[in-house]
């Protein structure tokens, strides 16, 4: 890992009552969101609550694993 890039471990729970992002540490977050898991929406809102929540451009933000799983690795540039 470089000094201008970083990675966040991500647990998804697709199809919640309400979205939100909980810091665990600070490399891990648990995300809950709407959108069920269907074509990437899950994954586009992720992306859009990540950014949203952190103040950052969404074009920094890549899933680099875990495109079809819960658990997710999203790189920061």
């Amino acid at each position: 890992m470089t000094a201008d890039r970083k990675i966040l471990v991500v647990r998804v729970q697709p199809r919640a009552s309400r979205q939100e992002l909980v810091r665990l540490s600070e490399t891990e977050y648990r995300a809950r969101l709407l959108s069920a898991p269907e074509k990437g929406r899950a994954n586009q809102e992720l992306l859009e609550l990540l950014s949203d929540s952190l103040h950052l451009p969404r074009q920094r933000l890549k899933i680099i694993r875990g495109e079809s799983s819960r658990v997710k690795w999203v790189e920061i540039s």
